[in-house]
Parts: C-alpha cells; sequence; structure tokens
C-alpha cells in the first residue's frame, strides 16, 4: 500500500516549481489559473524571488500547496494513492489530491488560512521553538506547568516536538527543555504561535469559509492531523479541518497508524521532497519513502 503526504511550511525553496512551468503544458495551465484565482503572480515570487520572499506565511502557504498539487497532477496515473495525509498545511493539498475538495476550492482556502493567520500572529507576539531529544511525555509534563500559553504544537517524530505559545512561555519551556536533558532546545524564525490557541482568531476567520465549502468522499482515507485517524466522510473531513489550526499536528501517530493500517511505502509531494521523508525513516526505519 502506497501513502502519499504532503508537506507544510518549511518545505520552500528558490525557484520552486520554475522548472515544471516551463517543461509540462499542463503544469503551465496549473500555474497560471493560480495567479488568475489569487489576483496576483504567485509565480512570480515562487521562480524568481528570495528565500526571504519566500517565508512570508502568505506567500508560502500558497506557494507550497501550489507546487504539490501541480506535481500531483501531472504525475497522471502515477498518482495512485491508498492513502494520504499532509503535515499541517499540506493537509489541504493531500484533500485536493485526493478528491476530497477541488483545487480552485483548495487554493482558496489556503489563501485565507495564510491571510488569516498572519494577522492572528501580528495581533499577539508569540513564536515556537524546537525540542529534540525528550520524550513526548516529558515534553508535554514541562508544557503544563508553565503559566503562560505553550502547547505541543508538532508532534514530527520521536524525539523531536515543536512547542509553540507566547514569548513568556516558549521561553520558559525551552530553558526548562534544557535542563530535563534536551539534546537541543531553540525558538524557532516564525511568524507566531502556529498550532495552538493563540491561533483562535484565525481559526473564528476561517471556519465560516470551510463550512460553506464543498466536501467529497475522497479517493482513498485521508489521515487527518487532529486526530491521526483515516477519515473518508466529508462532513467529518470538514470538522477536523476546522480544528487544525489551534490542534497539534500528530504526525508521528499518523504515519504510525497509516503502518498499522498496512501502509508500505511512503512518497513526498511537492517541496524540497525531504522535510517528511525524514520524520517517516525517524519513525520506522524499515519502509521505504520516494519522491514524486
Amino acid at each position: 500500500m502506497k501513502a502519499y503526504i504532503f508537506p507544510g511550511q518549511g518545505s520552500q525553496f528558490e525557484g520552486m516549481g520554475k522548472d515544471m512551468y516551463e517543461n509540462n503544458g499542463y503544469a503551465k495551465e496549473l500555474f497560471e489559473l493560480a495567479n488568475e484565482l489569487l489576483g496576483y503572480r504567485l509565480t512570480d515570487v515562487m521562480f524568481e524571488g528570495s528565500a526571504e520572499d519566500l517565508k512570508q506565511t502568505k506567500i508560502t502557504q500558497p506557494a507550497v500547496f501550489l507546487h504539490s498539487i501541480v506535481r500531483a497532477k501531472i504525475a497522471g496515473g502515477d498518482f495512485q494513492p491508498n492513502a494520504v495525509a499532509g503535515h499541517s498545511l499540506g493537509e489541504f493539498s493531500a484533500l485536493v489530491a485526493a478528491g476530497a475538495m477541488s483545487f480552485e476550492d483548495g487554493l482558496r482556502l489556503v489563501h485565507q488560512r495564510a491571510i488569516a493567520m498572519q494577522k492572528a500572529c501580528e495581533a499577539a507576539e508569540s513564536t515556537m521553538a524546537a525540542v529534540l531529544g525528550l520524550a513526548d511525555e516529558v515534553v508535554e509534563k514541562i508544557c503544563t506547568g508553565i503559566d503562560d500559553v505553550v502547547v505541543p504544537a508538532n508532534y514530527n517524530c520521536p524525539g523531536q516536538l515543536v512547542i509553540s505559545g507566547s514569548l513568556s512561555g516558549i521561553q520558559q519551556a525551552v530553558e526548562k527543555c534544557k535542563q530535563a536533558g534536551a539534546s537541543k532546545a531553540v525558538v524557532l524564525q516564525v511568524g507566531g504561535a502556529f498550532h495552538s490557541p493563540l491561533m483562535q482568531p484565525a481559526q473564528d476567520d476561517l471556519q465560516t469559509a470551510i463550512e460553506n465549502t464543498k466536501f467529497s468522499k475522497p479517493v482513498c482515507p485521508v489521515y487527518q492531523n487532529v486526530t491521526a485517524l483515516p477519515e473518508t466522510e466529508p462532513a467529518m473531513i470538514q470538522k477536523n479541518l476546522v480544528a487544525q489550526l489551534t490542534a497539534p499536528v500528530r504526525w508521528t501517530q499518523t504515519v504510525k497508524n497509516m503502518i498499522d493500517d498496512g501502509v508500505t511505502e511512503f512518497i513526498e509531494v511537492g517541496g524540497t521532497g525531504k522535510v517528511l521523508r525524514g520524520f517517516v525513516v525517524r519513525v520506522d526505519r524499515r519502509f521505504p519513502t520516494s519522491t514524486l
């Protein structure tokens, strides 16, 4: 069984998608359709922008989404998933690739998501930190013991958990994680506290848009971030997608559940093609990984 996995923010790179645009007519059509739908030329930033340009949330999210979807669509018959999943933003890519919603609706929601998250980041000073070398339970306990907003945000793989919260909460948590024996605990250069209660305003902004979007039964199960479980019912997919912005990304649990359900190969679609494959290997190195 093949699982196709879709990356989120952090997988962008300079010149992303330019090769597909220049060498594939269908890809060029999709890129130009995206420019038209967004009302600006996203491809100019993707193809010619600097790494700093691509870091902007309002650019990164639609760029990573578009890169993944174009890659999946031009693959044609080579894209035959038995299961899909996406990391944070990548869940939108996974849903579109599996036919749970249209390309146009997916791009519209990703654009709205990026704007809403940018606004939430500007409303409250906040950040995230990566903690390496501690058991998840230890990090969870440290977060619980801090009298400020700080929560587990991304369960990436065993020994790597990203936490999210206020500047004060994250600083305290980083120090406590170091004292507990973390091999590394470092504040990340991100715009804000993604997948934390501080994203509630963004979730509120996005909820109506998600609820007004048509969702269909996907061609295969979609393992969603909020539950780490396979879902095929449109109403539940919609509900889980609304909850995603303030809930943690349970990627470690997702990969484990996929393996338990019979997945034997993981294929990363879009971005650098390395981020999620690395996480999969850390969860269970017995299973082959590749890129589409």
